[in-house]
C-alpha cells in the first residue's frame, strides 16, 4: 500500500501576488521531497472582503489600499522582481479591475472534484497577474472553467446561483477567525504552518517535519 499523502493546505487569495509566488514554491518544495508524497488542498481567502461582487477599478483600489497609485508602484516593483526569479509575470500596468474574488473561489472548489484546483488557481492567477484580465467578466470565468476542462453550460449555470457561496464565505471567515492575518499560509498536515511565500529550502523543511511527526504519532498509535 502506498503511503498516505501528506495533506498542505494552502490559504490564500488569486489576487495576492505574494500567493502567486508562493504557489511556485511551494511546488518547487515538494519537488525537493519526491519521497513525500503530498497533496496541496486549497483554502479560500479574501484578501480585500470589503470589495464588491462587482468590483472596483484597480486605481481606486490602490488609492483605498495604498494611499495612491504613486505610493504602490515601488511594492509593485519589488513584488514584479520576485516573480521573475521564479519564473512568473506580474504585469501590473495591464491590471484595470480588482475583483471581488468569491466566484473564484468556487470556480476553485468545483475543479477540485475532478482533481483540477490547482490547475484552476494557477490559470485565474495568470489571467489576473500576467494577462490583466477582469475576473469581474463571467466570460472570462467561464473560459478559464473550460481551459481547466470544466463544462461550459453547467460552469454558466453554476455561477449563476448561489452554489457554495456560503461554503466559500464559511471557510474564508474561518481561516480569519483562527489568527490568518496574511497569506499566503501554508499548514502541514494540519499540525504546522509557515506564513508568507517563504522559500523552497523553508517550505521543503516544513513538509520532512510535518512527514517525520506524522510518522511518530502513527508508531505512538500502533
Amino acid at each position: 500500500m502506498p503511503p498516505e499523502k501528506l495533506v498542505v493546505d494552502v490559504v490564500s487569495d488569486v489576487v495576492c501576488p505574494w500567493c502567486l509566488i508562493g504557489k511556485r514554491r511551494i511546488e518547487k518544495a515538494i519537488a525537493m521531497k519526491p519521497d513525500i508524497p503530498v497533496e496541496l488542498r486549497f483554502r479560500p481567502y479574501f484578501l480585500n472582503d470589503w470589495i464588491p461582487r462587482e468590483g472596483i477599478s484597480r486605481n481606486d483600489y490602490l488609492t483605498a489600499k495604498f494611499g495612491s497609485v504613486e505610493r504602490y508602484k515601488e511594492i509593485a516593483k519589488r513584488v514584479a522582481s520576485a516573480a521573475a526569479e521564479e519564473g512568473l509575470t506580474y504585469a501590473v500596468d495591464k491590471i484595470s479591475r480588482q475583483p471581488n474574488t468569491l466566484d473564484c473561489h468556487r470556480l476553485i472548489l468545483w475543479a477540485g472534484k475532478n482533481g483540477n484546483a490547482a490547475q484552476m488557481k494557477q490559470r485565474l492567477m495568470d489571467l489576473y497577474f500576467t494577462e490583466g484580465a477582469d475576473l469581474t467578466d463571467r466570460k472570462v470565468l467561464v473560459q478559464a472553467a473550460v481551459d481547466c476542462r470544466m463544462q461550459r453550460d453547467e460552469t454558466e449555470c453554476l455561477l449563476a446561483s448561489d452554489t457554495d457561496v456560503d461554503r466559500v464565505t464559511r471557510e474564508a471567515q474561518s481561516a480569519k477567525a483562527a489568527g490568518i492575518e496574511g497569506v499566503p499560509c501554508f499548514i502541514f498536515g494540519g499540525v504546522s504552518a509557515v506564513s508568507g511565500a517563504q522559500s523552497p529550502e523553508i517550505l521543503a523543511a516544513a513538509i520532512e517535519r510535518a512527514a517525520t511527526e506524522r510518522a511518530k504519532g502513527l508508531e505512538v498509535a500502533k
